[in-house]
């Protein structure tokens, strides 16, 4: 038998309330011994099969085949293991598993019947097969428990209350490991095992856990000693086969996370873990050691680990027939702990116990101690403590304290010894003798203590003398010793309140049938009369421990007194025992609810309530029992007496007082309520009397003043007139404009709007995308323009008057809502937002009820039920365009070619059309096929229609105001010389046009001819036009297809319009134009592409100006606070920065050499350092700039570089160290280096600030700047720089992404072949060109003041609601509503649909006046000839000629050109101390001038800033230098004088410099030779 494996079972148990309640799932499927889980998150995954040797089924009810119930389970485990106790074996049994998997369960089971454990039903047949043996003579048995928990890794005994504290865990050299004083107690029936196990259950440390309610939190060992003596009479010797039976139940293993464990609950799972943890270690060792066969030297079982394995040594591995049962959850929410228990139980079954018959274990013990016992004394007889040995005598103290005097010979086969510890003087211990006399007990235990190693010996010399003492008690000493324990064990439960039955049981409360008594109730039920206090003869006090006096009945709590109150029992006349209840003084006691003050007499069924917490029933049983032959007590109630009911009882009583002052203190409140409202009525109405007969006063003074103004006097009149402000009309222009203004002011409100609704857009997309909707919606500015005039349903409400007065166009914040699946835009007010917002919450709600009956969202959305989409038009804006109709005053043909702008500013493409006047029968030119025409059409102007409403034409700028209250306030009214040409022109109209007579008939053409430029995601494309002043008919061509590519498309529409001549529509042909709408079908969506993310778009450039270099973001400092951004006043001064950047290297001579740049690339600011491997560097900085009196470098604050990458973007969401640099110079100097001798001369006064830091690369610990970089690679790291200045609070940041590549330290660089013929041989050796250049502009602005109420309101703070939460925002992928940048791109856009509408009026003039200077008209017919012969011959090529203005380019193309295009060469500067010339090669790069030595040189030495510079050009200044070709560039601290080799070049460079100026010199030259030549 021996060499056996563990068993291992595995049982799996129904779903618990818990998870049931969270509808689990099983996860676990048995078939015959295997078993197999599957993950419930990956359920692809193939599912894990164990095989063991049983597998249990007890998920479903009995009624189920495959049910495994507990009497199975016993009979497969149970049975087995009690046959081989029988045969002599040690047996251990242990269940194992997590919280509530039903380890308890299944070892011990419950009380009903059917549902016994493994542990009662072992025991039962232990005795009936002892019972069954008894007959037989030879054979005799004796059964002893102990029953011990192990409880936070200590040991506790639950059958001796004695035992309190931590029992010690020893090993001994025969015994191993065992506790210390641990009882152990004879049984003689199953009875008997049932009381101590039902007792040491009570004990048992049970706490709840999320997992289960009644989790036991400790393990609990039951150990049976079974021993078989059998008496041979034939030889007449006696043997004797002793069993361990150790029936194990662990605590449960379990996760903190899925417990919910907090504090001491917490603690204990721990050390749970700890033992459990620790038992798996075990476990795996020990089949570790028995699958690799060979036990090796570092084999280490870590037994000690864990007090629970210390103790169950021999039950893993040793020698023990041991069965493990791992209890499973079958639920997928512990789907961790389940496979865990699996695995555990999977490696359990590996290991191999080797169990031998244990066949006299006494008479070996005896002798092997005995031999022990001879050792130790020889021990300490070489130590010199033989004479205390010699005595040979020993005190035993008995239970009764007595001294007995034994020898060794005493009984064969046994001897008992005293411990050392009980030798003491006390006269009736007798007397130790020697040969010397009487020797004293003292001097002994001194001498023992000062023997080296005598206290460890004598200490090993007790633990045998103990143990052989519990073995040589006889079976007798035994049972007497167990009554004993049993006494106290009963008087200490008595004392807590525990009743014990006649028979020794403590299931449930034991009432006695004579004796009053009180039971305890408690909220838990099952935690209710549990309790029983006996109400003794006389006098039963209660109070706490420690009063003075001895309290026979001891609580606890806040409100129970020392000496709380007194129970006197005694006898009547008539023999009756009663109990009066007697309060203490101060206490609180309450009887059936009522607090009571005197004595009181109980009744049986009282509520006893002391203090706040504790709660009694009072039980008499003689006093019921006579009670219920009579009719029953009022005061006794029929239904239930539990601790509900005491408290409900106890708020009444005192209810009915509560009651009483409530309606007491109701009283006085009404009262003084009322006295108070009097009070303030009175007061009110003092108030209001006061504040009528201030009115009145008031309105009387308005009445006597305004009869003052109808009938002036003259003195008024003079003084009023001395009062006026003499204004000039300048200043009055001023001030009425600015009052307008003012007025008018709208941005601040948009902002408000902005934030207050954000909440609401948020709120919308988050619920957009979780029902899957594909709209997006974003804030829009609309402003009524004539690019963009707003529909009717976003106009504000605005009182009529205030919108007729009104100067500037109104702007609104509107909801963009793009419809990405059918392809459209709306745009929705803020109001029709919120109500879609109310519908769009209900279809929220209501999603779920939505999906049996789901309609398809395009359905939704045509039928207009879905609040997310509108219905949508089959065509949709492309653009408008304007033509003006000034040329009809003289009459005048002119083909327009004007752009087709969006709502946004943006050009679309360009339509061209003819306006001509015509005689009223004439026919329209045949165009070749395919031209459309229509009849003519009658329009009336009404003179009385244009005076009540005043149409606008000008369009707001960026700062709210139109160019031409623009050009007034800066005092150049109407003064511009194209436009006293166009007045003079348009002034002679009058006379030139006979036909415009006021009353008469006139017919002109509108011919629309073609559009070009049009995107082809836009299909089919249509035309229609109309004036500004109609809104109800339009005017409109065929729709064309579009196909992007080709031959513009080619309309051909004629249209001829007949008009009766009045003031308003000459007014109208002056000023106002015809609005052209170019309408198309989208073939795709541009958002299909590309619209899937709720992103805001990009914010526009404000300018179309390349950044010279793009600028990362600055690397945080490490020495610095966290910057913040201030509020800034007024700009004081800007400078422009010429920074170089400069990384040195440390060569072989000592020296630090600049490292060689490759500036291949050709841009400015732009380069590659070229690096050596693992050398020491240092970077130096310099700071260029015009010398100011504001601008002082105090210090370098700090030097950080960062974000190494291998590719040019950055990306923020990378984590990176930031490596400070040392500072070691920061100082001003002079330029002295020879390449800066000439610009010395041209900037004779400039600040040079340089500072220099030591940069080791391999403090970033970074692969990319420790290694050689790869060909064809690049590193880039970014540089920040925290400047501290004069006067500043903040320091500036210069911040410059580096450029490197890293060669081999040994390695030869040398520049690209192209720099070394670009540079020639002697680059290598210029140090000054193996720099870096960045150009920063640097403001210094003063601290905002709270001073002008202006200020404050631009700094008020605005409710944000943009932050605030809404459901489903996790879901937006960081999007976020437009705020203030929404606001400044607006108005960027206003101002650029501004300035294309002022191009589009300059063009038209501009054809106009070249059209009357060429050829003047001369009459109708000849005009309509012109034009005819100008357009027919064209229509056969497909291009228009004559007076077309396709020479003209846009505004926005023309600002692209210039702003990429680079214009470059040399110019010759003059020096100004000598007035000599010094050239140099200029790079223009709007809007930044810079200027090298030479076209060979790639460092930039100087830079001019465009934007802040005025260039000047006059014939004047060339004729008093005497020298051609020159103009000036003057900035804010100095002029500088340049020349050009030619003419040509000078007008180039003026058209590079100032394309503006350039434009007006040629149209002067253009116009000066024209004169000439008609002169």
């Amino acid at each position: 038998m021996s060499g056996a494996s563990v068993k291992v079972a595995v049982r799996v148990r129904p779903f618990n309330s818990r998870e049931m309640s969270k509808e689990s799932k099983c996860i676990i499927q048995m078939q015959g011994n295997t078993t197999t889980i599957v993950n419930p998150k990956a359920p692809k995954e193939p599912a894990k099969t164990f095989s063991f040797d049983y597998s249990y089924w007890s998920h479903t009810t009995p009624e189920d085949p495959c049910f495994a119930s507990q009497n199975l389970v016993y009979n497969d485990i149970g049975k087995e293991m009690l046959q081989h106790a029988f045969e002599g074996y040690n047996v251990c049994i242990f269940a194992y598993g997590q919280t509530g998997a039903g380890k308890s369960y299944t070892m011990m089971g419950k009380q009903e019947e059917g549902q016994e454990g493994i542990i009662p039903m072992l025991c039962e047949d232990l005795f009936e097969k002892i019972n069954d043996d008894c007959n037989k003579e030879d054979l005799s048995y004796s059964v002893e428990v102990s029953y011990m928990e192990i409880y936070c890794e200590r040991v506790r005994d639950l059958l001796n209350p004695k035992n309190k504290g931590n029992l010690r865990v020893r090993e001994h050299p025969l015994l191993g490991p065992y506790v210390e004083d641990l009882s152990k107690l004879a049984v003689t029936s199953y009875t008997d095992i049932a009381d101590l196990m039902d007792a040491g259950n009570k004990a048992r440390t049970v706490a709840a856990t999320n997992m289960n309610e009644t989790s036991s939190r400790s393990h609990a060992v039951f150990t049976i000693v079974f021993t078989q003596r059998k008496h041979d009479s034939e030889t007449d010797l006696s043997t004797e086969k002793v069993s361990k039976i150790s029936l194990v139940d662990l605590a449960g293993s379990e996760r903190a996370d899925s417990t919910g464990a907090k504090g001491t609950r917490l603690k204990e799972g721990a050390n749970i873990n700890k033992s459990l943890t620790t038992l798996g270690k075990v476990i795996s060792a020990l089949a570790e050691v028995v699958s690799s066969k060979k036990k090796k030297k570092t084999d280490f079982i870590p037994y000690r680990d864990s007090v629970l394995t210390w103790l169950l040594r021999e039950n893993l591995g040793g020698n023990s027939r041991t069965a493990m049962v791992a209890a499973l959850s079958p639920a997928d929410i512990n789907y961790d702990e389940t496979l865990s228990t699996l695995r555990y139980a999977d490696r359990a079954k590996n290991i191999k116990c080797n169990a031998v018959i244990n066949e006299d274990p006494n008479n070996k013990l005896v002798r092997d101690l005995k031999d022990e016992v001879a050792r130790l004394k020889e021990l300490l007889r070489a130590q010199g403590l033989g004479d205390i040995l010699d005595s040979e005598f020993y005190a035993i103290p008995n239970n009764k304290n007595r001294y007995l005097v034994a020898s060794e010979n005493q009984r064969p086969g046994h001897f008992s010894t005293a411990p050392i510890d009980s030798l003491t003087a006390s006269p009736s211990s007798g007397s130790l003798c020697s040969q010397g006399g009487l020797q004293s007990v003292t001097s002994i235990q001194e001498r023992i203590m000062s023997t080296p190693g005598g206290e460890e010996a004598i200490e090993r010399l007790k633990e045998s003398e103990k143990i052989i003492a519990e073995l040589n008690e006889t079976w007798e000493e035994k049972l007497r010793k167990t009554e004993a324990i049993r006494m106290e064990r009963e008087a200490l439960l008595a004392e807590m309140g525990v009743a014990i039955r006649e028979d020794g049981g403590t299931l449930g409360v034991f009432s006695p049938k004579k004796t009053p008594h009180l039971v305890n109730l408690n909220e838990d039920p099952l935690m209710s009369e549990c309790l029983l206090y006996y109400i003794k003869d006389g006098i039963t006090r209660v109070g706490q421990a420690d009063a003075e006096r001895r309290q026979d009945i001891v609580l606890s709590g806040a409100h129970i007194k020392e000496e709380h109150c007194i129970f006197r029992s005694e006898r009547n006349a008539n023999g009756d025992v009663i109990v009066m209840l007697v309060p203490c003084e101060g206490s609180e006691t309450y009887v059936n609810g009522k607090r009571v003050e005197d004595a009181i007499q109980l009744r049986s069924g009282n509520r006893i309530i002391m203090g706040k917490n504790h709660v009694f029933r009072f039980n008499h049983p003689e006093q019921a029992r006579a009670e219920r032959e009579k009719t029953p007590s009022a005061e006794t109630p029929v239904e239930p007496v539990d601790w509900t009911f005491a408290q409900r009882e106890l708020l009444e009583k005192q209810g009915i007082d509560m009651k009483q002052e409530m309606e007491k203190r109701l009283t006085e409140m009404e009262i003084l309520y009322k006295k108070e409202k009097e009070e303030a009525d009175q007061l009110l109405e003092q108030q209001r009397l006061v504040y009528e007969s201030k009115l009145q006063e008031l309105q009387k003074q308005v009445e006597t003043r305004s009869l003052v103004a109808e009938t002036p006097d003259e003195e008024d009149l003079e003084e009023e007139e001395e009062e006026e402000v003499p204004w000039t009309q300048h200043e009055f222009e001023l001030a009425q404009w600015a009052f307008r203004k003012w007025r008018y002011h709208q941005f601040t409100s948009l902002r408000d709007q902005l934030w207050g609704n954000a909440v609401y857009l948020k709120e919308a997309n988050a619920i957009s995308v979780e029902l899957k909707k594909k709209v997006q919606f974003q804030f829009v500015l609309l402003t009524d323009t004539l690019y963009s005039p707003l529909p009717p349903e976003l106009l504000p409400p605005e009182p009529e008057k205030e919108r007729d007065s009104r100067p500037f166009p109104r702007t609104v914040v509107a909801v963009e809502v793009q419809d990405l699946k059918n392809g459209a835009t709306h745009y929705w007010s803020l109001d029709k937002l919120k109500q879609r917002l109310d519908q769009m919450r209900e279809m929220y709600d209501r999603a779920g009820e939505m999906a049996s009956t789901h309609q398809e969202d395009g359905e939704g959305g045509l039928t207009g039920s879905d609040p997310f989409y509108d219905r949508f038009h089959w065509f949709k804006l492309v653009g408008r365009a304007f033509v003006y109709l000034s040329n009809l005053l003289y009459p005048v043909p002119l083909v327009h070619r004007v752009a087709i702008v969006t709502e946004k500013g943006a050009v679309r493409g360009f339509l061209r059309v003819g306006v001509q006047a015509i005689a009223a029968d004439e026919e329209a030119p045949d165009y070749g096929s395919g031209v459309r025409q229509s009849g003519t059409a009658k329009i009336s102007f009404d003179d009385e229609y244009f005076k009540k409403n005043d149409f606008q034409s000008t369009v707001m700028t960026r700062s709210g105001l139109s160019l031409e209250e623009l050009r007034i306030v800066e005092g150049q009214g109407q003064s511009s010389e194209l436009g006293n040409i166009a007045e003079t022109k348009l002034g002679q109209g009058d006379n030139l046009a006979g036909q415009l007579e006021v009353g008469s008939i006139f017919t002109f053409r509108v011919t629309v001819l073609q559009a070009s430029g049009i995107l082809p995601e836009y299909a089919d494309i249509f035309c229609q036009f109309n004036f500004l002043h109609r809104h109800d008919e339009a005017f409109s061509t065929e729709p064309l297809k579009n196909t992007g590519k080709g031959a513009p498309l080619g309309f051909y529409h004629v249209q001829n319009i007949s008009v009766e001549v009045t003031e308003s529509f000459v007014e109208y042909i002056k000023t106002k134009p015809i609005v052209f709408e170019v309408f198309g079908h989208y073939q795709q969506h541009p958002l299909h592409l590309h619209g899937q993310d709720l992103i805001s778009p990009p914010t526009p450039s404000r300018k179309y100006y390349p950044i010279p270099m793009p600028l990362s973001k600055p690397v945080p400092a490490t020495k610095l606070n966290t910057i913040t951004k201030s509020n800034l006043g007024q700009c004081v001064s800007k400078y422009d920065l010429l920074v170089w950047f400069e990384i040195s290297e440390l060569e072989p001579t000592g020296e630090y050499i600049p490292a060689v740049v490759d500036h291949s690339g050709g841009l400015p600011c732009h380069g590659t350092y070229l690096l050596h491997q693992g050398i020491q560097r240092r970077i130096t900085v310099t700071l260029i700039h015009e010398k100011g009196s504001e601008l002082h470098w105090k210090d370098v604050r700090e030097l950080v570089v960062g974000r190494i990458r291998n590719k040019a973007e950055v990306d923020d969401s990378a984590a990176d160290a930031v490596l400070s640099l040392n500072i070691i110079s920061a100082k001003n100097i002079k330029s002295s280096h020879n390449s800066n001798s000439y610009f010395m001369l041209i900037f004779p006064i400039r600040t040079f600030y340089r500072f220099e830091a030591v940069w080791d690369s391999s403090l970033h610990n970074s692969l990319l700047l420790n290694r050689v970089t790869p060909y064809g690679e690049k590193i880039y790291m970014t540089l920040s720089a925290y400047l501290e200045l004069d006067h500043c609070i903040q320091p500036a940041i210069i911040t410059k992404d580096i450029c490197m590549v890293f060669y081999s330290r040994d390695a030869k660089i040398s520049p690209p072949r192209s720099l070394r013929n670009l540079f020639g041989s002697g680059y290598s050796k210029t140090p000054d060109c193996n720099r870096v250049t960045g150009i920063y502009e640097l403001s210094l602005c003063k601290m905002s003041d709270t001073g002008s109420p202006g200020m404050q309101r631009r700094r008020r703070k605005v409710l944000d609601t943009s932050v605030a939460y809404v459901r489903g925002e996790e879901n937006l992928a960081g999007w976020r509503p437009r705020g203030d940048s929404l606001i400044l791109e607006h108005q960027w856009e206003l101002e650029k649909m501004e300035q294309l509408h002022e191009v589009e009026k300059t063009r038209h003039l501009l054809l106009l006046r070249e059209k009357l200077v060429e050829a003047p008209p001369v009459g109708t017919a000849h005009t309509n000839k012109s034009l005819s012969e100008s357009l027919s011959p064209s229509m056969s090529s497909g291009t228009l000629s004559g007076y077309d203005s396709t020479d003209i380019e846009s505004l926005v193309d023309r600002e692209k050109e210039l702003a990429t295009k680079v214009t470059k060469g040399f110019l010759s500067f003059m020096e100004p101390r000598s007035n000599s010339w010094v050239k140099h090669f200029v790079v223009v790069r709007r809007p930044y001038v810079f200027i090298y030595n030479s076209d060979k040189d790639p460092v930039e030495r100087g830079v001019l800033n465009l934007s802040t510079a005025q260039v000047e050009y006059s014939e004047d200044q060339q004729a008093m230098l005497k020298t051609p070709n020159t103009f000036a560039v003057c900035t804010k601290h100095r002029g500088i004088l340049l020349q050009a080799n030619n003419e040509k070049d000078m007008n180039d460079w003026l058209y590079a410099f100032n394309p503006l100026l350039a434009g007006t010199i040629r149209s002067k030259l253009a116009r000066r030779r024209s004169g000439v030549v008609k002169t």
